[in-house]
């Protein structure tokens, strides 16, 4: 399994292509990629990044109905192509999706035909610029005592539920727990905008969610841990002077601990 890949800043021409696809799996009634997908799309990413991606297609399995069904399908390419876009893909607005659902030739096997099915150009570039560092990049790069923060990580208002669009930067660092297995650290949480330290212990609980899912994941408990540091460590002075230094201090951060 390799890392979730690079993101490529583009400026050349190209000479060719040629035309793939590539299926995406997904568990009964989900619209997120199931793990087992999420691992074989990263590996993906990181062997196919001059790909263009040029058509999506969503399938279900024949439980429930047309409509809930075609809806799912729509879900699910959303959550596909937010993945791929996370990694550095430029997709055009006027892709071709289509939902398909429940209504095309069914496999006997019902995991076949949860699916998002992708079509790509393998475009063969004469020249690449530089490239910009993933999460997993930045973590396999950090030494000893390092602190990454996690980007696109986000809660509900005041709680530790997880917003779903947080996932594809959970899975992104449990793809970097998988591939350096000696790794461990510490989840650091911090809050924004109170001049007490954390009244209602939001810092601590956010870090515990992120610990959780790895846990979830099979990442040994012995390799984590975490900390709620609620406004005691801020980027910018409190209270804060914008709705940008307010996100800056809401943060979550992993601090290397040993590799």
């Amino acid at each position: 399994m390799k890392q979730l890949g690079y993101i490529v800043l583009i400026l050349v021409s190209f000479n060719g292509f040629c035309q793939n696809t590539v299926n995406v799996f997904f568990d009964f009634n989900k619209d997120f990629p199931n793990p087992n997908s999420i691992l074989e799309i990263n590996e993906w990413i990181s062997k196919h990044k001059n790909a263009e991606i040029t058509k999506f297609m969503g399938y279900c399995d024949s439980i429930d109905s047309k409509d809930y069904n075609k809806n799912l399908a729509e879900r699910r390419i959303n959550n596909v192509q937010l993945l791929l876009e996370k990694s550095g893909f430029k997709i055009k607005p006027t892709i071709e999706r289509i939902a398909i659902g429940k209504d095309f030739k069914q496999s006997k096997i019902q995991a076949e035909n949860r699916r998002v099915t992708f079509e790509y150009q393998e475009i063969i570039r004469d020249t690449l610029s530089k490239t910009k560092n993933t999460l997993a990049e930045s973590i396999k790069n950090a030494k000893k005592g390092d602190k990454i923060k996690l980007p696109n990580i986000y809660f509900f208002n005041n709680s530790a539920r997880i917003v779903p669009k947080s996932q594809p930067t959970l899975y992104e660092l449990l793809c970097a727990m998988e591939q350096n297995p000696t790794l461990k650290i510490e989840i650091q949480g911090h809050i924004c905008c109170q001049r007490v330290f954390d009244a209602n212990g939001v810092s601590t609980s956010r870090a515990r969610a992120i610990y959780m899912f790895l846990i979830k994941n099979k990442i040994d408990r012995k390799r984590l841990t975490y900390k709620g540091y609620g406004t005691s460590r801020p980027i910018h002075p409190i209270p804060e002077q914008s709705a940008d230094e307010e996100d800056e201090n809401r943060r979550v951060e992993v601090m290397i601990v040993e590799k």
